[in-house]
């Protein structure tokens, strides 16, 4: 188990920006990765209304549980591994196992039962390190769209944010509100249904 300040900025780009900066950073295609993110909430909407978030991400034979809570600066994750037997189970129904995800659920008054999975979300992802950060290049599958994006990812937000809106400016990337994924993911699949 594992909790970790996650402070990031994010910007999304246009199809032309991504292939730029891709060409840029001279990223091949055995630099990315794929991930999948499966996402839960009760029925109404406790996690969403919180702004807080719940996921599995399976990513090779890698499994996550994680909890994303707001904090006054960045998100909390707490984080928990799973096998994927646990994963197999969760994704046909059963319970969220016993543990500090479960817990801090708890301490939010949310009944581990009354979660249901929305879908999923796939990510083909490659990471730079860049300015004491790290700079992650997204394109992100869900629903009937697909969109790009960038996020730099670091310990102090006053600097990271310097650098980020440095970065964009120098490339004349124009600054986006950028919701996170699964905002865009909830937007696009309940907008299509």
């Amino acid at each position: 188990m594992s909790k970790e300040l996650e402070i990031e900025f994010k910007n999304m780009l246009t199809t032309s920006e991504y292939d730029l900066l891709i060409r840029e950073f001279r990223l091949e295609p055995t630099d990315f990765f794929t991930q999948t993110n499966y996402y839960f909430d009760t029925a109404d909407f406790q996690l969403k209304d919180r702004l807080a978030a719940l996921r599995i991400r399976k990513r090779e034979s890698h499994y996550e549980l994680t909890l994303k809570t707001p904090e006054q600066i960045g998100l909390l994750e707490t984080t928990q591994i799973l096998a994927e037997e646990q994963v197999t189970a969760i994704l046909d129904g059963a319970n969220i196992p016993v543990g500090p995800v479960r817990d801090y659920l708890g301490t939010f008054g949310i009944d581990h039962q009354n979660l249901v999975m929305f879908g999923s979300l796939t990510t083909t992802r490659a990471e730079k390190s860049y300015k004491k950060g790290l700079l992650v290049f997204d394109k992100s599958f869900y629903g009937n769209t697909h969109d790009f994006e960038l996020e730099y990812e670091v310990t102090d937000f006053e600097k990271g944010q310097a650098v980020f809106t440095r970065f964009l400016e120098d490339r004349g990337i124009p600054k986006r509100p950028t919701m996170n994924k699964i905002l865009r993911f909830y937007e696009a699949v309940y907008k299509e249904k």
